[in-house]
């Protein structure tokens, strides 16, 4: 049964609306327009960013931190920056996502944990980055490193899990020891996004398809659990944030953070790991080298 939604960010008045309130915003800045038309492709890289976070689970900075290190932003500079724009478009991908539950698959038995998921996890994980924020908890190597040595672990372990975990049907059952897997990925999870504003999200959406829950669930649940502890992060590096990237990136995201669900209903879960998997093994080796 559908429910109805005063608000379809998927409408296209609504697209219409944001996307010139935006421009009389930057019409409307205090930097020159022309100064910030500069960065006008980082739009783009807001939109890329969103898409691939919302359709598979793993927080934008798998796209951002990879770029601005390219860009010679500094450590603090990728990684606040990085939240200011997920703040953006995890948000909206989780709106999106949420409305999807609640309009088609809230009576649905593959979607019934779906809530308690995304409390449990959501809970830990602002305790772990919480701690890493106020103890300051150095990473154990520098963004550079850290982030390519995470991306290629997790990009080897997806594609082992699709080529050694045999098919099985969907299970929706949260057992005891789910709820503790759920707990260790929020504290460990949490302190690996204070470190490189990614990691909850996509140990989240891991451990659910090891785990052999529905994939749109999982992608769904990792992307609210991500928006959620995106908007606890920010407060704590909001000073390091780059606005002028942010400022057209960020907008973007919304944008991506909108489609991105129709990206990942469209493709099958087989697919979707490997997209993601390669994209993780391609942006952690070329860190390396």
């Amino acid at each position: 049964m559908s429910a109805a939604s005063p608000v379809r960010l998927s409408n296209p008045k609504f697209i219409a609306v944001f996307v010139l309130l935006w421009l009389l915003l930057l019409y409307s800045a205090s930097p020159p327009l022309q100064e910030l038309l500069d960065y006008w492709l980082f739009s783009f890289l807001g939109i890329i960013g969103a898409i691939f976070a919302n359709s598979t689970g793993a927080g934008g900075g798998v796209i951002f931190i990879p770029m601005f290190t390219e860009l010679n932003f500094t450590e603090q500079q990728a990684i606040a920056t990085s939240f200011a724009i997920q703040c953006f478009g995890m948000t909206a991908g989780a709106v999106t996502w949420f409305h999807h539950y609640h309009s088609q698959k809230r009576d649905l038995r593959l979607w019934q944990g779906f809530k308690r998921i995304i409390a449990v996890t959501t809970l830990a994980a602002m305790f772990g980055l919480t701690a890493v924020f106020t103890w300051q908890f150095a990473s154990p190597a520098s963004l550079h490193v850290s982030f390519s040595y995470f991306s290629l672990t997790l990009g080897a372990f997806i594609i082992l899990t699709v080529y050694l975990l045999k098919p099985h049907r969907e299970r929706s059952q949260i057992y005891l020891f789910d709820y503790i897997a759920l707990i260790l990925i929020g504290l460990f999870g949490g302190a690996v996004t204070a470190w490189l504003s990614v990691g909850v999200g996509e140990l989240l959406v891991i451990y659910l398809l090891l785990r052999r829950f529905d994939i749109n669930m999982a992608v769904a649940a990792a992307v609210v659990v991500s928006a959620i502890t995106v908007w606890l992060a920010i407060g704590q590096v909001k000073s390091e944030v780059y606005w002028q990237v942010v400022i057209f990136a960020g907008p973007g995201a919304v944008l991506g953070g909108i489609f991105a669900k129709t990206v990942v209903t469209h493709m099958s879960a087989t697919r979707l790991k490997l997209f993601f998997a390669v994209w993780l093994l391609i942006s952690g080796s070329l860190g390396i080298i």
